[in-house]
């Protein structure tokens, strides 16, 4: 049987490593494992005492709204005016989606279709490359990483593109590569926006995540943004809800609009005792997500230090929960498949392979900062033994 949308996908390139963990696992392998960005740190005590609480109401058990119930829409507002400074009309500008992915994928749907084009950086985060394809579209790459003027790339793919591109995908701090930007890059790229009809849409993911004193911006905090942009923000990471599956779009209300039409038809939200609990979150534990970046800051700290003590040349992130690491000069020549299935095979460390995020990934493997210190310094010392070509 032929089927639609799926046929042409290309195989999961982190199956492969994910595969050869499995396989070390069942014969007695502790594998320190930096693969999967699936965050281990508990969610907030609070949320799961109001789960519980409300889960218990049978009144809760019924259908709930796609949109997200009325107080949660007012809490994610209240979030953004405290954290960003920025105001939003809980009614018009803001949705609750079921997780990120979700949202980015539906909202492609009303934005994108066959002809269409979008502009996605590469490496990108695979549903931020798909989720366009999906719709019918087109994607123009713009290169993103060390040494490269993303604003210029963009520039340049736009006025090389045919037909112009209705929508530009951005993440900052970015996974992969963990590049990060300030406002007045916002402002530039909305700028941009305007000019050209343009939308953005921003996925602020890792929106709470900045190390050093970084504190990573919201697009919506350049002026007229709302004119051109939408966002989506995350529970997953800045309180670790990542199974709760609570997101939200928001910004330009027509956007909105259009994206809360198709959910209609698509979806009745997120388990009510969830929005419940997510609700009472972003109202009362507004500082958990310091907590949680103060976990991850110390992480980073502990890989960093230990990659260059065993001459391992990397860069500390400034944000995100990932560090993006070239594959050391002498096992460059095996790309990023092979030296991630080395590291598994050899060390009993697994990471994602860099290809995974595109072709312009290749030379480098991503590291998930989902390890404690302890774990982190005897990955190093298993490293140590197998990249024995390391000065």
């Amino acid at each position: 049987m032929e089927f639609r949308r799926i046929t042409a996908l290309p195989p999961y390139v982190f199956t492969i490593i994910d595969s050869l963990k499995i396989e070390a696992r069942r014969n007695g392998v502790d594998v320190i494992d930096f693969g999967f960005g699936n965050p281990d740190l508990p969610s907030p005590e609070l949320a799961v005492d109001k789960l519980t609480e409300a889960a218990h109401n049978a009144r809760n058990h019924r259908y709930s709204a796609s949109r997200g119930i009325p107080k949660l829409r007012q809490a994610i507002a209240g979030y953004y005016q405290h954290r960003f400074g920025v105001e939003l009309d809980p009614d018009t500008e803001v949705i609750n989606t079921i997780g990120a992915k979700e949202g980015f994928s539906h909202l492609m749907w009303t934005l994108l279709g066959p002809g269409d084009a979008a502009l996605v950086p590469s490496p990108s985060y695979p549903i931020h490359i798909y989720g366009p394809l999906f719709a019918g579209a087109d994607i123009r790459e713009v290169p993103l990483g060390t040494g490269t003027d993303f604003f210029e790339s963009l520039t340049e793919a736009w006025e090389y593109s045919w037909p112009k591109p209705r929508v530009i995908v951005m993440s900052f701090p970015h996974n992969p590569t963990t590049t990060c930007v300030d406002v007045e890059f916002m402002q530039r790229v909305v700028d941009f926006a305007r000019e050209r009809e343009v939308l953005i849409v921003h996925d602020n993911a890792y929106a709470d995540l900045g190390f050093d004193g970084y504190q990573p911006p919201s697009i919506l905090q350049a002026e007229g943004a709302k004119e051109v942009a939408v966002e989506l923000y995350s529970m997953t990471k800045s309180f670790s809800m990542a199974g709760w599956r609570v997101a939200f779009l928001v910004g330009n209300r027509e956007v909105i609009a259009a994206l809360a039409k198709l959910k209609s038809y698509l979806d009745y939200g997120t388990f009510q005792p969830i929005q419940i609990a997510a609700t009472v979150t972003l109202n009362e534990a507004p500082e958990y997500p310091k907590e949680v970046n103060q976990i991850y800051q110390s992480r980073r700290d502990a890989l960093v230090s230990g990659l260059q003590r065993i001459g391992w040349e990397v860069e500390p992130p400034q944000g995100t929960m990932f560090m993006w690491a070239p594959i050391p000069e002498p096992y460059r020549e095996l790309g990023s498949i092979e030296f991630a299935k080395k590291l598994v095979t050899e060390a009993a460390v697994a990471v994602s392979p860099g290809v995974g995020f595109g072709p312009g990934g290749d030379g480098h493997v991503r590291f998930a900062l989902i390890e404690n210190e302890q774990r982190t310094a005897q990955a190093m010392r298993q490293l140590r033994k197998s990249l024995d070509r390391l000065d």
